[in-house]
């Protein structure tokens, strides 16, 4: 507010019946006009001119654009940070994949790394990890809420009831085409990196060194495998997740979900998503032994790669490293992911039925 100085005291430059709005705002602003005074009755009427200006809650209104802008960013933190953070496994993974002669356990592959190539090897590839699944992520999360919205709302209240994990499932799968478009270049040169030595040191040399011997196309050789891990993977995280902590809240939690603490809340995210990773690792683990070898020999077909592991290779080699893995990783990345939205004030994923449709 600008004041006007007049030693004794300070009058506002802007009147005050100016922020009010009644049916006397008229004649008060005449009163002021014609008479050069400002009665005390009109300091207090309502907006005439100008709505008052109205200070912002701070608080995110759900399925705003707002929303899903935070949903958006939750998810680039969640993905993001987990995934590097578990390089050193993902490494050693990957190599049992590919060279399961040389790296024959978790045990024995983390040795013959820190015998080759030191401490410093264990993060080998992290920062296309960091930001191709900061990618995966933004969309995976962002675009699984705005389905979930979007079939919810197509389905009409009865049917989205009567069919919930239908619409999780559908919601995430569409999410997850969109979400490893952004992630499958950065994947192939990964998973190039970590199990090639000498190939490159990492992205920034690692890239050129790829689109020059490849091709730019090359990058997405790996995106139809991709999305036959990662589309299953998904689907199963998102579905099992919300199903699992509606169970918890229901089952086992002996208090409703919205008088529950932010802390238990929170501990019930991780929990579930912890279990629905181990179902995650299960199901996609066949197509990740699948892009970790087509993406590590030049030319390399899905026969080839079934013609070597074999049905059961597929599906067992490097296994029981991925379910702790993914089991650690899934957990974390909900507990990230909901950790944020109460941050801005959104209410944690899942554990609240939808509305009984009427009847």
């Amino acid at each position: 507010m600008v004041y006007t100085d007049n030693s004794s005291f300070r009058t506002p430059l802007i009147p005050n019946f100016l922020y009010t709005a009644s049916s006397s705002s008229f004649s008060s602003y005449r009163n002021v006009i014609e008479n050069n005074t400002l009665s005390e009755s009109s300091m207090v009427k309502k907006p005439f001119l100008v709505p008052a200006p109205k200070e912002s809650s701070g608080k995110i209104e759900m399925f705003s654009p707002g929303y899903y802008a935070a949903c958006t960013f939750g998810g680039v933190m969640s993905c993001g940070l987990t995934h590097m953070a578990v390089t050193p496994l993902d490494l050693v993974k990957c190599n049992m994949q590919i060279n399961p002669a040389k790296y024959k356990s978790i045990s024995s592959g983390f040795g013959v790394l820190l015998k080759e190539q030191g401490v410093k090897g264990f993060f080998r590839g992290w920062v296309p990890t960091l930001l191709g699944y900061s990618a995966q992520g933004a969309c995976k999360y962002g675009f699984y809420e705005y389905f979930k919205k979007y079939y919810t709302d197509l389905a009409g209240p009865e049917n989205a009831a009567k069919y919930k994990t239908l619409i999780f499932l559908a919601g995430s799968a569409s999410a997850e085409v969109i979400a490893d478009v952004a992630l499958c270049p950065f994947e192939a040169v990964k998973v190039r990196v970590q199990t090639q030595p000498g190939f490159a040191r990492g992205l920034s040399d690692g890239l050129p060194k790829f689109v020059r011997a490849e091709g730019a196309a090359g990058l997405y050789k790996g995106l139809v495998p991709l999305w036959g891990r990662q589309i299953p993977y998904t689907m199963m995280k998102f579905a099992s997740f919300e199903t699992i902590v509606e169970q918890l809240y229901k089952n086992v939690i002996p208090t409703p979900k919205d008088k529950c603490s932010k802390s238990t809340q929170l501990g019930v995210s991780f929990a579930g998503g912890y279990l629905a990773g181990i179902l995650c690792a299960i199901v996609s683990h066949p197509a990740d032994n699948l892009v970790s070898f087509l993406n590590n020999a030049k030319g390399a077909t899905v026969g080839d790669a079934v013609n070597k592991l074999g049905v059961m290779g597929l599906c067992t080699r490097g296994l029981p490293l991925r379910i702790v893995m993914i089991g650690t990783l899934t957990g974390a990345q909900w507990g990230i992911y909901d950790s944020f939205k109460v941050f801005v004030g959104l209410p944690t994923t899942g554990g609240a039925a939808p509305p009984a449709p009427a009847k």
